[in-house]
């Protein structure tokens, strides 16, 4: 098992030498290529990636790595591994693609099947969350701790990518919240996360997503303080497509109410 203070250290050493891969192409000519799920992907990606495996391989050479670009490699196939890295290199690649700053690079170590660590880095807005199992969460060197906001009605709630919530039973549910809410945002990405754990937010609902844009963040928000499920109320894990993250009080009056 890997000293967690280590890996902290390792994955931001790995974050911030594919911030640097990536701020070379921002705001440059490069080829967009679609991929399966028509999703874009750049020369940007792609190394950016091989940079955090490179990074990550060279102090966990017996680690998993699962990217968004490479698919999930081990040097051992036979065998499950107990470390598992969760690497999304550039999230938000459509933002990155017409030029403004809404993405990010997302690394996260899931050990034996539990999230414990998640460095959240957006160079763009040179912004960078790290968060240790147990150890608190950080922006940029500062202490992160989520709002105590507990009704919906004083509720700031921020929306990501809702459509397949807009196609499901819970859609008139998130109508009534919204309606009811203080205010609503959609920023989306890393963005509304880190407002989150900073307490500038108080509550992220999303729908289409997966492990690699949310693994990082979710640590980033327990550790200051917040819950973070599915919107069923599950625990976020591998199969994960949607979120729902808040404080405590006002994550139990969310989920109610989404699923009433």
């Amino acid at each position: 098992m890997p000293d967690l203070n280590q890996a902290r250290d390792v994955a931001i050493a790995a974050a911030n030498a594919a911030s640097s891969v990536i701020m070379r192409y921002f705001q440059g000519e490069f080829d967009v290529e679609l991929k399966a799920d028509q999703t874009p992907v750049t020369v940007a990606d792609r190394m950016a990636e091989d940079v955090i495996r490179e990074t990550l391989l060279g102090s966990f050479p017996d680690h998993a790595i699962y990217g968004e670009e490479r698919g999930m490699s081990h040097t051992d196939g036979t065998s499950a591994p107990d470390c598992t890295w969760l690497v999304d290199p550039i999230d938000g690649t459509k933002s990155f693609v017409k030029g403004y700053g809404m993405f990010s690079c997302q690394i996260a170590l899931m050990r034996r099947g539990q999230l414990v660590l998640g460095v959240s880095t957006a160079p763009a807005m040179g912004e960078q969350a790290v968060a240790v199992e147990g150890r608190g969460a950080q922006l940029d060197g500062q202490t992160l701790s989520v709002s105590v906001v507990e009704t919906i009605e004083e509720a700031a709630i921020s929306t990501g990518n809702i459509g397949k919530l807009a196609a499901s039973g819970r859609w008139p549910a998130l109508g009534r919240i919204m309606a009811a809410a203080y205010t609503t945002r959609g920023y989306g990405d890393f963005y509304h996360y880190h407002r989150l754990a900073s307490g500038q937010l108080d509550a992220v609902i999303e729908s289409n997503l997966n492990i690699l844009d949310i693994a990082a963040l979710t640590v980033i928000v327990r550790e200051a303080g917040g819950t973070v499920t599915d919107l069923a109320g599950e625990a976020v894990g591998m199969k994960t497509t949607s979120i729902l993250a808040a404080n405590p009080t006002l994550h139990a009056k969310l989920l109610a109410a989404l699923n009433a």
